[in-house]
């Protein structure tokens, strides 16, 4: 025999089978109401690891491009990122973006602060070095991580670009 629930009662599913059961409030709460129906409500951190997820696996599907050769002068990391964005019209990806502000960062304070970028490392292998640490946030980066550091960061939505390619499909 079966029995009901009652309706104020709620049960918690972990939507990972290696969490424990004081991880299950991270993630879904599952009410079960007496006609059967149920209201799925998903924590904040459930619900930015599936946005992580949702970016990552999207990001995965944009292609770094194969053409490149535009020498691209610049004052600033982020200065060329924002180039580099306009140029291929791609988004960069959000640890791309992090990476290139703290590039900037790292140089407050330093003897040649002043000196525009494009004079101390050359355009082009600033861009492709660019490229390379895109292409490997794009293709390895873990949603889980992105979701501890998007958690950890209430501005992180400032460094995911907005741009959004066509996508050949």
């Amino acid at each position: 025999m079966k029995s009901s629930m009652p309706s104020n009662d709620q049960v918690e599913i972990s939507s990972d089978e290696s969490s424990s059961s004081s991880d299950a409030d991270d993630d879904v709460v599952m009410s079960h109401h007496l006609n059967d129906e149920h209201d799925v409500e998903l924590s904040d951190k459930a619900w930015l690891f599936r946005r992580a997820k949702s970016y990552q696996e999207y990001m995965k599907l944009i292609p770094i491009p194969a053409k490149r050769g535009t020498i691209i002068p610049y004052t600033s990391w982020t200065g060329l990122g924002s180039s580099i964005k306009q140029i291929y019209e791609q988004p960069l990806h959000y640890l791309t973006n992090l990476h290139l502000r703290n590039l900037d960062q790292e140089r407050f304070g330093a003897e040649n602060e002043n000196i525009p970028l494009d004079t101390i490392v050359h355009p082009s292998k600033a861009e492709a070095s660019i490229w390379l640490v895109e292409e490997i946030n794009r293709k390895t980066s873990s949603p889980h991580h992105l979701a501890k550091m998007w958690n950890d960061c209430s501005m992180y939505h400032a460094f995911i670009d907005p741009v959004f390619p066509k996508l050949g499909c």
